[in-house]
């Protein structure tokens, strides 16, 4: 069972802010690269103007995910030049709950040693066991936090009973791969609603095109615009008047969605979505489902679509892949907008022929 966590965390980091105010990286196992580092310090909040703390904070560049947990030290005999730290790990898979866990013991047996090596004992003894026991600081035991549950932790009927029927759109724009750009001044705010969009395309379980904390800092902005669909938090409101960067804009702070003229004839909405806006609306609202029975329910939905769309596509010319046959779409006379969405849906999941 020890192997998987072996090949999951890729580095652990600390970054202090001492008394004269400066913010710095102290300390990395096994190493950090030149350009992470830089991104780490901006997303740890120490570097902030606004002297914000933000005690957790998670994201994701270039295929690694970061996960960021930040404390003020209050008398701590070990760390009397210290005001605050971040302790950083880089690894290669979603789980904030589980970082969060082992972050925080991180930071415990900090605040008490002030060395980074009890830390590293820690770190290795994951990476290696899966586990990580000390009587004062508290046990961690990776197994407990499996991905289907960081998956299903966010809350979909909070996003519903935000949007109503207007979740569609965002339910519209992930099933066709779109990039949706989510606003809001809050880091906590942008995280968490972030993280539950893709449980609306349950049937991929892709949580890769979360990026739920990017700053438009050139770097960022061009590792972002190399993915093709994806979802994307900002708290810096000038992201606004990036168009270039979303098909489908999400204001949170405001609860407005809007959709990019790129995207409008994609997005066409007709019977088929009212359909399934209200079929979200209506499981979201009952009182007595869950939130992961809200998911089922959506799933089913797509799956339904899915099935229509499978039923319409034939193997040709001896290829494997089956791919859309148009011919068939258009003689089963579906709505226009119906009709448009399928053949959306078709290139997204890469069965158009080339």
């Amino acid at each position: 069972m020890a192997e998987p966590e072996a090949q999951l965390l890729r580095a652990v980091g600390l970054i202090e802010k001492d008394t004269n105010g400066d913010a710095l990286w102290v300390w990395c196992y096994p190493s950090v690269t030149a350009e992470l580092r830089t991104l780490l310090l901006r997303k740890c909040c120490l570097t902030d103007e606004n002297k914000l703390l933000h005690t957790f904070v998670f994201g994701q560049y270039k295929r690694s995910w970061f996960y960021i947990t930040t404390v003020e030290v209050q008398d701590s005999p070990a760390l009397r030049k210290v005001t605050h730290f971040s302790i950083v790990l880089m690894a290669k898979d979603f789980n904030p709950e589980k970082y969060a866990a082992f972050t925080r013991i991180l930071c415990r047996i900090y605040l008490k040693h002030g060395s980074p090596v009890k830390m590293m004992e820690s770190y290795i003894a994951v990476l290696t066991k899966g586990i990580c026991q000390s009587e004062e600081n508290g046990s961690f035991l990776s197994k407990d936090f499996d991905a289907r549950k960081a998956y299903l932790a966010g809350s979909i009927k909070d996003i519903v009973s935000q949007f109503g029927m207007e979740t569609v759109i965002l339910y519209t724009a992930l099933m066709l791969k779109k990039r949706i750009v989510v606003y809001h001044p809050r880091v906590e705010a942008i995280q968490e609603f972030t993280r539950t969009l893709p449980a609306l395309v349950w049937h991929r379980q892709d949580w890769s095109i979360l990026h739920s904390y990017v700053h438009l800092n050139e770097e960022e902005v061009e590792a972002l615009k190399a993915c093709t669909g994806y979802i994307a938090g900002f708290t810096d409101s000038e992201v606004t008047s990036r168009p270039d960067l979303y098909d489908v804009y999400v204001n949170l702070a405001d609860s407005e969605i809007t959709v990019s003229p790129v995207v409008k004839e994609a997005m066409t909405m007709g019977k088929l979505h009212k359909e399934i806006g209200q079929l979200i609306v209506q499981s979201a609202e009952d009182p007595d489902k869950s939130d992961s029975q809200v998911i089922k329910d959506i799933s089913l939905k797509t799956k339904e679509i899915l099935a229509i769309l499978a039923s319409l596509t034939e193997a040709s010319d001896g290829s494997e892949k089956p791919t859309l046959n148009s011919e068939a779409l258009k003689q089963k006379r579906f709505p226009p907008a119906t009709e448009n969405f399928l053949f959306h849906l078709a290139a997204a999941e890469q069965l158009l022929r080339i």
